[in-house]
């Protein structure tokens, strides 16, 4: 049974728990990119994976908004690997231990991947909906962010057509930064 069962949404959160399976550190992001590859290819979706382990994942625009400029959904694959002194946690090959108390997720004895797994979970949430309209969404994953930023660095965009850029990754709930370059 699922241990995020009856959470809401609760695609994001199944999405989020399948990832917590996978071992996904910095510089140890193969397994996870593969599934994402998977994820795409299971729906009949457009993917490409780059040589840095990216994946951009498309999916056209539903009724009415097919013609509408892209939208680049971007949130990053890799997690900060730290446990207790006590924990025998091993990164490489241990999934993280979810749980819940109250409205809190929580992992057990390891950090809990939620910077950035919840984002992709959000994204994939999308691309698995058939039942929220939308324009032409393009979910951009990229690796190793968190030990310095080298999948962003190492993008190949070339399959990037969005001009509009949503990068969920910030500190605060509730906080919106608007930017541009």
């Amino acid at each position: 049974m699922s241990k995020l069962q009856g959470l809401e949404p609760a695609k994001v959160f199944q999405f989020f728990e399948e990832m917590s399976q996978i071992p996904r550190t910095s510089g140890d992001e193969k397994r996870i990119s593969d599934w994402l590859v998977s994820f795409a290819k299971e729906r009949n979706l457009e993917v490409h994976q780059d040589k840095a382990l990216n994946v951009i994942i498309k999916k056209p625009g539903t009724e009415g908004y097919e013609n509408s400029p892209a939208v680049i959904i971007q949130g990053h694959m890799d997690m900060v690997g730290e446990k207790t002194k006590d924990s025998n946690h091993d990164f490489s090959k241990d999934p993280i231990n979810l749980r819940v108390e109250g409205d809190f997720v929580y992992a057990t004895d390891t950090t809990l991947g939620a910077d950035d797994g919840i984002a992709v979970a959000y994204g994939l949430a999308i691309l698995d909906s058939n039942d929220i309209p939308h324009p032409p969404l393009e979910l951009l994953v990229t690796t190793s962010e968190e030990t310095g930023m080298n999948g962003a660095i190492d993008l190949d965009a070339s399959p990037l057509k969005g001009k509009i850029l949503l990068n969920i990754d910030a500190e605060e709930e509730g906080i919106f930064l608007v930017s541009c370059a």
